[in-house]
């Protein structure tokens, strides 16, 4: 079952790297402005996007498997189709503890599969607002 304890939450919340799948450099999207709130509340965040190669001064990866830094969470803004992918990158490596989808994102087939190989999911929830809840 994928995360919703407020207890688990904000241990998850306690994790300091966040790869940013689909991140965007497009002020006023949200998948700029949540993860920017994130590198303003002190998270190390990895962008990761194809089509830009910098993103809030920092790299932007073509794709999870090709980040070369630590990964604690995969935060994914990326259309729910493209969940299973994303999972699959983040099972091929031996770093990431959580995915989290964000707020209208799931697949519930993929969070059981990263939850039988040991991760934790969150699911449909933003990250900002459960931040801010929880920890702000």
């Amino acid at each position: 079952m994928p995360v919703e304890s407020d207890a688990e939450l904000r241990e998850i919340l306690g994790m300091t790297r966040v790869a940013v799948v689909g991140c965007s450099s497009t002020p006023g999207k949200d998948a700029h402005e949540i993860p920017k709130y994130l590198l303003d509340s002190g998270y190390e965040v990895v962008p990761v996007n194809p089509t830009t190669d910098e993103i809030f001064g920092r790299t932007a990866y073509d794709s999870l498997s090709a980040v070369e830094e630590q990964v604690d969470i995969v935060d994914v803004f990326r259309p729910s189709d493209e969940v299973a992918g994303i999972v699959d990158e983040a099972l091929d490596r031996d770093d990431v503890a959580v995915v989290w989808t964000q707020l209208g994102i799931a697949d519930d087939e993929a969070a059981a599969r990263a939850e039988d190989a040991g991760l934790r999911v969150v699911q449909d929830k933003c990250i900002k607002v459960e931040h801010q809840r929880l920890v702000s």
